[in-house]
C-alpha cells in the first residue's frame, strides 16, 4: 500500500511447554520511531529482536511491545528456603528451651509463609532457548499485526487525503477565476475615491489608470495560484509513492498554508477572500490528517 498510518494493534498468544505467553504491540503517533518493551524476566533477548524487527517494518511512530508470560504452577520447580527456615528456629528457641512449646514437626514447617517457594528462572538453557525463540517468533507475528493494521489505516487515510487535495485544487481554480476581476474592481473603487476628494478635474483618468495599475500589481496573486496548484500535483505524487512520506506531506501543508495566508493579505474581493478561507480551513483538515500518515 502506498500510505501507512502509524496508529494500530496486533496480539498473538503462544505456548510450549510449561509457559504460555501473549503479546501485545501497539502504536501511536510519532515524529521518530520510538520503540518500547517490557517482557518477562529470564528473557532479555527478547527486547533485541524486538527492536530490531520494528526498526525493519516501520520507520515513524511510538512502538510498545509487551510479553506477558507464566509458567504453569504445577510444573514449575520449588526449592525449600533453609534461611527462612533458620529465622523462623531462632524466633521460637526460647519457646522450645522453657518448654512452652513442642519441636516443630516437619509438614508444619513447611506450611510455613516463605519457606517453600519458586525457584526463578528455567533451569535448563536449552529449554531456555526453546521458549525464547518461541516467544521471538509470536513478537514478530504481534508486530506483522500491527503493520496490518497501520497499512489499513494508511489505506483509508489516501482516500481520505486524496479528497481533501482535490479540494484544494478546486478551490485554486475558484481562486484563480475571481482574480482575474480584481484590476477592474480596484480601478473603479480607486476612481470612486478620486472623484469623492478632488471631483472631476481634467486629466484624472490618467491619474486613475496609473494608480489603479500599480495598486493590481500588489494585489496580483497568480505567483501564489501558481505555487499552490504545484503543490497539489506534488501532494498528489506523494499520496501515490511508495515508503514514509508523513514528513514530506507535513511540509508541503505549512507550504499550502503559506501561500493561502498570502492570498487572503492581497485579497481586494471579498468573494476571493472567502475562498481563501475555505482554502485555508480545507489545508488545517489535510494537515491534521498527514499527523497519521508514517
Amino acid at each position: 500500500m502506498p500510505l501507512s498510518g502509524m496508529t494500530g494493534f496486533g496480539r498473538v498468544e503462544g505456548a510450549l511447554e510449561a509457559w504460555s505467553w501473549a503479546v501485545e504491540a501497539r502504536s501511536v503517533n510519532g515524529r521518530n520511531l520510538e520503540v518500547r518493551f517490557r517482557g518477562p524476566p529470564g528473557f532479555e533477548g527478547l527486547e533485541r529482536t524486538t527492536r530490531e524487527a520494528a526498526q525493519g517494518r516501520f520507520q515513524r511512530g511510538q512502538v510498545t511491545v509487551g510479553v506477558q508470560a507464566r509458567r504453569a504452577e504445577g510444573l514449575a520447580p520449588v526449592r525449600v528456603n533453609l534461611d527462612q527456615v533458620a529465622r523462623y528456629l531462632d524466633a521460637g528457641r526460647d519457646l522450645l528451651d522453657s518448654g512452652r512449646a513442642a519441636p516443630p514437626s516437619l509438614d508444619g514447617l513447611l506450611a510455613l509463609r516463605g519457606v517453600i517457594e519458586a525457584a526463578d528462572g528455567e533451569s535448563d538453557p536449552e529449554a531456555l532457548a526453546r521458549i525464547e525463540a518461541a516467544m521471538s517468533a509470536s513478537i514478530l507475528a504481534a508486530l506483522d499485526g500491527l503493520k496490518a493494521a497501520r497499512d489499513a489505516e494508511g489505506a483509508a487515510l489516501s482516500d481520505v487525503l486524496a479528497g481533501l487535495v482535490d479540494r484544494i485544487g478546486g478551490l485554486t481554480a475558484q481562486a484563480a477565476a475571481l482574480a482575474g476581476e480584481q484590476p477592474a474592481v480596484l480601478k473603479e473603487r480607486f476612481e470612486r475615491r478620486m472623484r469623492e476628494l478632488v471631483g472631476d478635474p481634467a486629466g484624472l483618468e490618467d491619474r486613475i489608470v496609473q494608480e489603479a495599475a500599480a495598486l493590481a500589481v500588489k494585489a496580483d496573486v497568480r505567483e501564489e495560484l501558481d505555487r499552490l496548484s504545484g503543490h497539489v500535483e506534488a501532494a498528489r505524487a506523494l499520496i501515490a509513492s511508495d515508503g514514509a512520506v508523513g514528513r514530506r506531506l507535513d511540509f508541503l501543508t505549512q507550504e499550502f498554508m503559506r501561500e493561502a495566508n498570502t492570498l487572503c493579505s492581497k485579497s481586494a474581493l471579498s468573494a476571493l477572500t472567502a475562498v481563501g478561507l475555505e482554502l485555508k480551513a480545507t489545508i488545517e483538515q489535510l494537515r491534521e490528517q498527514v499527523q497519521n500518515v508514517e
